[in-house]
């Protein structure tokens, strides 16, 4: 097998294990909060714990592996995500469940994006669009079978249980490694911004947890609105300090680019309305339409099963239409499914749901492949590690965003009519309000041009050999 195909593949054992944990650990949500003494909107924190540690220590996930090589990072990664596996496993408390959920997201932050990095630096640009689909096909079979793996183990067995499925995955991951990465390194490499790291890590961390802490449950609120002022102070510190330094934690002035500015922009709004569907989307079926968490689970599965289905035929549709038509039709359209989930009750025949949520996750996934390709088509080799980082972290904080915005729409809502609990009722205002912010994606993909990442999809190949063929 090439490289384009084999480095993809190994890359993806991380990524089925981490999208099969957080589908899993989403359809069982109801069951821990239980398990915990805790109402299931609270669990909303150990969510965007592991995103936002995600965002704190992706910037120096580059930077690591430049240090250490590729593959000694990516290794032990793995390690550390099944660390704080077992440690969810033994959470007896939400403290300790977030903990446990933010040691997760140490590993997460290094191990993803240090194997896209290796991706990125072993394949040319015009095998690019086969590759990530080389990553992303066996990784969506993780989401695939994550939601009635999790409902069934939660129905019939201790939710604790579903923490121990990433320990194989992970030890496969740690051998086929170091079978057949190389332990890429750049041979000269900046100093780490300490100072930019530890400012931008502070301050993000700061942000989420006011962001995520607002409404009830969890935090007084004013400590939630420190954690917000302080987040923003430090973040914006960093922005300063980042004109001032050569080599910045994050480097903002990538965004130069039009094509990564769109893919940043553009893709972190439409994450956001799709972060929220694994926080809302099994709270409505199991605590809104009182499905046990098997029945949900085998509803959910739907999105992730039209995700793998549009893998196969997306690089055609982009070698057709370009990016840019692309981006702009389906910004609409996979915005309009988000917001018929809230439409969704408790006699919506079962058959329905799963269509809706199959098509759904189908344009769901076309609109992340043309993200996750067109973000690099304009960067030079050694600007991936950076570029890399910055979508990565953008990418965090829009589903973190996602989770948190969704959960205080439904407080809203529950709170306006004077209700304390959460009702069927909520989920319709949630789903319209991260559906609009989905939609406000389109005026990000409007700004690229024509041509936007011709290379990329291959348009240009198929032009070039069109003209060869005219006499």
């Amino acid at each position: 097998m090439r490289a384009s195909q084999i480095v993809p593949l190994v890359v993806a054992t991380a990524l089925f294990m981490e999208n099969t944990d957080s589908t899993v650990i989403a359809t069982a949500l109801p069951t821990i909060a239980r398990s915990l003494g805790e109402e299931p909107i609270a669990l909303k924190l150990a969510l965007t714990a592991y995103l936002v540690s995600l965002a704190i220590f992706i910037p120096i996930s580059g930077w690591m592996a430049d240090r250490f090589g590729a593959r000694t990072v990516f290794r032990i990664a793995l390690g550390v995500f099944m660390a704080g596996s077992l440690a969810c496993a033994a959470s007896n408390s939400l403290a300790g469940f977030v903990a446990a959920r933010f040691l997760q997201g140490l590993g997460g932050a290094m191990m993803v994006p240090v194997g896209r990095l290796v991706i990125l630096r072993s394949v040319p640009k015009n095998e690019l669009v086969s590759a990530l689909a080389y990553l992303t096909i066996p990784a969506l079979i993780g989401p695939i079978m994550g939601p009635p793996l999790g409902g069934l183990i939660t129905t019939y067995l201790d939710w604790r249980w579903i923490f121990f499925i990433n320990i194989p995955i992970g030890i496969a991951g740690i051998v086929l490694a170091s079978l057949y990465f190389e332990n890429i390194r750049e041979a000269e490499r900046p100093p780490l911004d300490v100072v930019g790291f530890l400012l931008s890590g502070l301050g993000l961390a700061s942000l989420m947890l006011g962001i995520a802490s607002t409404g009830r449950h969890l935090l007084p609120d004013g400590v939630s609105w420190g954690c917000l002022a302080a987040g923003m102070v430090l973040l914006a510190l960093y922005f300063r300090h980042s004109r001032n330094v050569a080599h910045p934690v994050i480097r903002l002035d990538l965004l130069r680019y039009p094509t990564f500015r769109a893919a940043v922009t553009g893709g972190s709004l439409f994450r956001i309305g799709t972060g929220a569907i694994p926080f809302l989307l099994p709270l409505m079926l199991q605590i809104g339409f009182g499905l046990d968490p098997l029945q949900s689970g085998l509803l959910t599965f739907a999105a992730a099963a039209g995700a793998l289905l549009i893998k196969i035929i997306g690089p055609r549709i982009l070698r057709a239409y370009g990016f840019r038509r692309v981006m702009l039709v389906n910004a609409v359209v996979a915005s309009g499914f988000l917001a018929v989930n809230g439409l969704f009750t408790a006699q919506t025949p079962h058959a329905v749901i799963v269509c809706v949520l199959l098509l759904g996750g189908c344009v769901r996934s076309l609109q992340f492949t043309c993200v996750n390709a067109i973000a690099y088509a304009e960067l030079d080799k050694p600007e991936m590690s950076a570029a890399t980082s910055l979508a990565s972290v953008a990418q965090q904080l829009s589903l973190s965003l996602g989770v948190s915005i969704g959960a205080l729409a439904m407080e809203a809502h529950a709170a306006a009519y004077g209700r304390s609990e959460i009702a069927a009722a909520d989920f319709g205002p949630a789903f319209l309000t991260v559906s609009m912010i989905s939609l406000a994606s389109f005026f990000g993909f409007r700004r690229l041009g024509p041509d936007a990442g011709a290379e990329v999809s291959g348009q240009r190949r198929v032009a070039e050999g069109a003209r060869n063929a005219t006499p």
